[in-house]
């Protein structure tokens, strides 16, 4: 159901938002969990991006699954800055050829935990980065899973200090976002979730770099033999041991049906 993109038509993205490497390897191994996972299921017709990123990225990762899909996204938040850096970098990305054909409806909430201004239903919702933030997080994990069918929720390892205290983000771990989705389920037999660990790339967590450095990494020959490198090991970070990505990766996910 998607396409194949590499980190380096990724890092495009990445490049919008202000960010890096980094985050361009954050949205591929987010696709390698996607892909699968939307293959299962029927083309949705709408996209709710539940919440914006607290401090990396404007999720542009998610709009461009819209795109491929064909789906109508509604982006809700309940920080205007926010809903605005995400207009400013689809714009420039569009202004470059990526997500022409998106139908975007930005929504400003008065609260991300109950999003009352949303009507629903929605086939999908995506969250990345917001649910750590909230104070109210059983109420937000139940109002998205009333107002969507399926839902995939990425968050911060909590089981990561090294990535969480250096990135300055609060983070979750597994059996906590495991106990927020659960309960709203009556069979659980159906298995409707599933949770896992990504996002561990091999280089120091931190590394930045200069906005020059950022430029010449779209052209660089260099550079775009370390991103395919990369993929592939964005590719086997499901085979390491399960007690090695608890500790090593920085996000932590649930899919939910």
């Amino acid at each position: 159901m998607l396409t194949k993109l590499s980190i380096k038509s990724l890092y495009a993205l990445a490049l919008a938002e202000g960010e890096g490497v980094g985050t361009a390897y954050e949205y591929f191994a987010k696709r390698l969990v996607l892909g699968p996972w939307l293959a299962t299921m029927t083309r949705p017709q709408s996209l709710l991006i539940a919440g914006l990123p607290e401090k990396y990225g404007a999720s542009l990762d998610f709009l461009q699954v819209a795109a491929e899909l064909e789906t109508a996204v509604t982006i809700a938040d309940d920080r205007p800055a926010a809903l605005e850096k995400v207009q400013k970098a689809v714009t420039a990305v569009q202004a470059d050829g990526w997500l022409r054909n998106l139908s975007l409806r930005l929504v400003h909430v008065h609260s991300m935990a109950a999003m009352a201004e949303l009507d629903g239903p929605f086939d999908l919702a995506f969250s990345s980065e917001v649910v750590q933030r909230l104070a109210d997080r059983a109420t937000y994990a139940q109002r998205v899973q009333t107002l969507v069918t399926h839902a995939a929720i990425f968050t911060p390892n909590a089981d990561n200090p090294a990535h969480t205290n250096l990135s300055g983000l609060s983070g979750l771990r597994r059996n906590q976002l495991a106990t927020l989705l659960r309960p709203a389920y009556a069979v659980p037999a159906q298995k409707p979730y599933r949770f896992g660990y990504i996002d561990m790339p091999p280089f120091p967590p931190g590394m930045t770099r200069s906005d020059e450095q950022r430029e010449q990494a779209t052209t660089g020959a260099m550079e775009a033999f370390a991103m395919w490198g990369l993929a592939y090991y964005a590719r086997a970070e499901r085979l390491f041991p399960l007690a090695w990505r608890q500790r090593q990766s920085h996000i932590v996910y649930a899919l939910v049906n």
